[in-house]
């Protein structure tokens, strides 16, 4: 039952990130499945990449759409582009070791935060 409560408790908060700042599934979700629900990191991404097909965009797309935040021609390019990409990462995934991986994925996350933190894009 805890754990149920606990993936209650990150869907909500993954969500909201997502429709508030565009991050949700490899920035929140993976590592809390890993740290507090105690998810190997190849079950934490797949786990991540299966709850997130349904509802990545419905709503939160929706009310970007009708505000006029949505470019319909970049996101079709994107989402055939990571549908591909997507394959081939996973592909990939499974022939290196799970240290690489999480090696792989905290250095890209961290080279992310440093660079919005010293090089901030000025509007």
């Amino acid at each position: 039952m805890t754990m149920i409560f606990g993936l209650i408790a990150l869907g909500i908060l993954a969500g909201y990130l997502s429709g508030l700042v565009g991050i949700g599934g490899g920035i929140i979700i993976v590592p809390a499945l890993m740290f507090f629900l105690n998810f190997a990191i190849r079950d934490a991404q797949g786990t991540s990449l299966a709850a997130l097909i349904p509802p990545v965009g419905i709503l939160a797309v929706y009310d970007f759409y009708k505000n006029g935040n949505v470019n319909v021609t970049a996101a079709a390019i994107i989402a055939l582009s990571f549908f591909i990409g997507a394959f081939l990462g996973a592909k990939t995934n499974h022939l290196l070791r799970k240290e690489v991986i999480e090696k792989v994925f905290a250095c890209m996350l961290l080279v992310i935060a440093l660079k919005m933190l010293l090089f901030p894009k000025s509007e």
